[in-house]
């Protein structure tokens, strides 16, 4: 597998709803173990099972492997599990579980890691579809939550863990591993009544309820920018709910015929946002924007200004993205 450089993905709430986005489900847990044990990760030695450790206490660092994958998956509706997919014939895999373990244990039990050697459990990259390691992907209610890919230094793992757990939280999944052992229940943190409505929605699969709410929130509060940001979340979801692979195929296959074709460059753009390919979602929608006037130039300019908002504005891409707007429409 190949190592690119660092590639953060920000855009982890539109990616935790993103139904579909990675059948976790397909890798099933063998009917025997197998037949030698992987190799302990670079960092140290083998972490123990999910459930204790030998003294008896919750671990905060686990090996992920076909045996143990599901209940990792099944323990990440109470907390976030982190999984750090390593191999040995990647530099960086070293370096970056250290500083991935590192920065986990400063959080006290609230995330766990995961460390999954690809070289020995292929299968677990090809659940989450990795292509190049290291790769860090969260797990929260079950749901891949893609976080980068590449080299990455504690302050950047750590920026994205608090964003990591500012999503856990709006779903309810604040649960911390202590002395004790088990997940405990911290409490759901307190959502305003319209953005709760909106996440129940989101779990029933309810977009345009949520859609609704959302729009309640900014009628209420115009300068509510975590309602503006979900409402752009929602919408990205209802698109791309109907979607099937085959069509999606056929969506590539039209834009790169056609591409002044609005529609299909703009599915294409919801495509590669929902799979953490935003440069090219932006690049996309600006090259039609500088190619076309009247009526759909708006149109796309309307789209892209809501897909910064599903990345986030503080991201460096949309900031990028904001001077390559600028340069095609002045």
């Amino acid at each position: 597998m190949s190592s690119p450089g660092y590639r953060p993905t920000p855009a982890a709430a539109s990616q935790l709803n993103l139904r579909g986005a990675v059948d976790l489900s397909t890798l099933r847990r063998p009917a025997s173990p197998p037949a030698s044990p992987p190799a302990a990760p670079p960092g140290g030695t083998a972490a123990a099972p999910p459930a204790t450790d030998d003294a008896g206490t919750a671990p905060l660092r686990v090996d992920a492997n076909e045996s143990n994958f599901q209940d990792l998956v099944q323990l990440s509706a109470q907390i976030p599990v982190l999984f750090l997919l390593w191999s040995r014939y990647a530099p960086e895999s070293p370096a970056v579980l250290d500083a991935v373990e590192r920065v986990v244990l400063t959080y006290g039990g609230r995330l766990v890691l995961a460390a999954a050697d690809v070289d020995a459990f292929p299968q677990l990259a090809q659940a989450f579809q990795v292509d190049a390691v290291p790769t860090a992907v969260a797990v929260i209610k079950g749901q891949p939550v893609p976080l980068f890919q590449g080299p990455a230094d504690d302050a950047q793992i750590g920026s994205l863990v608090e964003e990591l757990l500012k999503v856990a939280a709006a779903n309810g999944v604040t649960g911390t591993i202590g002395d004790g052992g088990p997940a405990q229940d911290a409490g759901p943190a307190p959502l305003p009544p319209l953005h709760q409505a909106a996440i129940d929605a989101i779990e029933a699969g309810d977009y345009a309820a949520a859609a609704a709410a959302y729009k309640q929130a900014l009628l209420d509060q115009p300068a509510d920018a975590d309602a503006k940001a979900g409402l752009a979340q929602v919408e990205l979801m209802a698109r791309l709910e109907s979607l099937s692979a085959r069509a999606a195929e056929s969506l590539r296959e039209l834009a790169a015929t056609e591409p002044d074709n609005l529609e299909a460059q703009l599915g294409v753009a919801d495509l590669d946002v929902s799979g953490g390919h935003i440069e090219d979602a932006f690049n996309r929608i600006i090259s039609f924007i500088g190619r076309n006037f009247g009526p759909e130039r708006d149109t796309a300019r309307i789209r892209l200004l809501e897909l910064f908002e599903v990345v986030g504005s503080s991201d460096e891409r949309v900031a990028k993205a904001r001077h390559g707007l600028a340069r095609v429409l002045f």
